[in-house]
């Protein structure tokens, strides 16, 4: 296996199941034992954003600054490797999530760092936002991961064809 320490890394900030002790942790997990990501801890957005869960119990990150609130997650140190992964979870080529830049700080303030984050695909972010009465949360939990349901249980019927367009058809409803 090659010695990916030297390949280059991209700092992706995880605020929902990929976080330690929720569903898809097992991933960044994988991931951490291949040399594919570094934990260098917790952190949370210098921003404020909106973060709501919707179908399924996903959680979304909604690219909308200064809504919301300051969002707690964790943040990884990600090969391209890895990342290859993580955005085939998050369904990057889809149109489910879009991986776009985020400034995050260690909980204490000391450490600031511009990393990515996957926000909700902009086609359905918002009105994802605005189904939840623009209200949030800041820190997605085991709490809400115990009602996430995982894609291999799912059901596989698609009312439209596209999961993307299932969510704005659940937005409409």
């Amino acid at each position: 296996m090659a010695d990916n320490s030297e390949s280059k890394r991209t700092l992706i900030f995880t605020y929902g199941t990929l976080k330690h002790g929720l569903p898809n942790h097992n991933l960044m997990q994988d991931l951490i034992s291949q040399n594919d990501a570094v934990y260098p801890g917790p952190f949370i957005t210098q921003q404020p954003y909106p973060l709501v869960f919707g179908l399924h119990g996903i959680p979304y990150l909604i690219n909308l600054a200064s809504s919301g609130n300051r969002v707690k997650g964790e943040l990884y140190s990600v090969s391209s490797r890895g990342l290859v992964w993580l955005d085939e979870l998050e369904g990057t080529s889809i149109g489910h999530y879009d991986r776009l830049p985020i400034q995050v700080q260690s909980e204490d303030g000391a450490v600031s760092k511009d990393g990515e984050a996957y926000f909700a695909n902009s086609r359905f972010g918002e009105r994802q936002w605005e189904k939840k009465g623009k209200v949030g949360m800041s820190e997605y939990s085991q709490r809400e991961g115990r009602e996430y349901v995982r894609i291999v249980d799912r059901d596989i019927k698609s009312r439209s064809g596209s999961y993307v367009d299932d969510i704005a058809l659940f937005l409409s409803s």
